[in-house]
């Protein structure tokens, strides 16, 4: 028993004297999970180690948001806090080298130490974050000046403004990603997202289509599923973002085949081009509040209401 007392403490002794370079190389290699699951657990020289600036310059929970179904935990301030620790500390250890931020659910709280702390910031990915405002993004747009993509999906407390701002502050930008929840059939998201959340959908998509005409004529890349946008905010998209090469209009009620086609036709680098591609339920079919759809000969041509 003695002996293999100390063969452990052997063991722990030599991974624990392990140098700094050789930690860091270990940790390297290893997944985000795996990081902050076990090694920093170790000892506190791994948590020395794991706090190197060069581990940090990515930082992307996405995979860990894809795979399991969606949860109502997620859309709480509790969740919120636990995301907004995270990245805190991952600004903190970055030292100003954090340039891809991938997360779902944080809030103002940790957005504002990323305008403080990363100038070098060049991917922006938030989707899903009912606390994030335009408080924060106003100062991400004026303290990040080489954001090359911006994910703001389903963070409905964004407007326009923060669009305007950052196209006008940052002339790197080639994606953005502006899309909405689905408004036409919610039932995909009821019992997961708060009924007041998904009631908030903006309306305002002209406006924000203005603020991407006029502020970000270098785009390439734009997604804006279930935008609320009518024919002439996309006709000012089309004329003040002539370098589009990938569009995506999935669920835009508003627009019609024709529209998109007379729209799209001045884009010469454009690649793909995602229509409204979408089953109207019978519920919403028949109420008075989308009435329009009684112009559904001249929207869907196809036997299964496809553009």
């Amino acid at each position: 028993m003695e002996m293999e007392n100390e063969t452990k403490e052997e063991r722990v002794s030599e991974w624990s004297e392990l140098t700094r370079e050789c930690l860091i190389n270990i940790l390297s290699r290893l997944t985000l999970e795996d990081r902050w699951r076990g090694t920093i657990l170790v000892c506190k020289s791994w948590f020395n180690a794991f706090k190197e600036p060069s581990l940090h310059s990515l930082f992307n929970l996405d995979p860990h948001f894809d795979s399991p179904p969606e949860s109502t935990h997620w859309w709480t301030p509790e969740f919120d806090a636990k995301i907004d620790s995270m990245l805190r500390s991952v600004v903190q250890w970055a030292n100003t080298s954090l340039t891809e931020i991938r997360i779902r659910h944080c809030s103002d709280r940790s957005l504002a130490l990323v305008s403080q702390r990363c100038p070098n910031l060049e991917v922006l990915s938030i989707r899903s974050c009912p606390r994030v405002t335009d408080d924060s993004i106003s100062k991400i747009a004026l303290s990040c000046p080489k954001l090359r993509e911006l994910d703001i999906s389903y963070c409905y407390e964004i407007t326009h403004e923060s669009l305007l701002l950052i196209g006008r502050n940052c002339p790197n930008l080639k994606v953005l990603k502006r899309n909405l929840m689905n408004w036409l059939d919610p039932s995909q998201h009821k019992g997961i997202v708060p009924d007041e959340y998904l009631n908030g959908c903006p309306q305002d998509g002209d406006s924000e289509a203005a603020a991407i005409a006029n502020s970000m004529p270098h785009l390439e890349w734009l997604e804006i599923r279930f935008s609320k946008l009518s024919v002439r905010g996309l006709n000012s998209i089309c004329q003040g973002c002539p370098n589009l090469e990938i569009l995506d209009l999935s669920g835009c009620a508003n627009l019609t085949s024709r529209d998109i086609v007379n729209a799209t036709s001045s884009l010469a680098h454009v690649k793909d081009i995602i229509k409204p591609n979408f089953y109207i339920p019978r519920s919403v079919f028949h109420t008075e509040r989308y009435g329009h759809w009684n112009l559904y000969d001249e929207r869907f041509q196809t036997d299964v209401f496809r553009i």
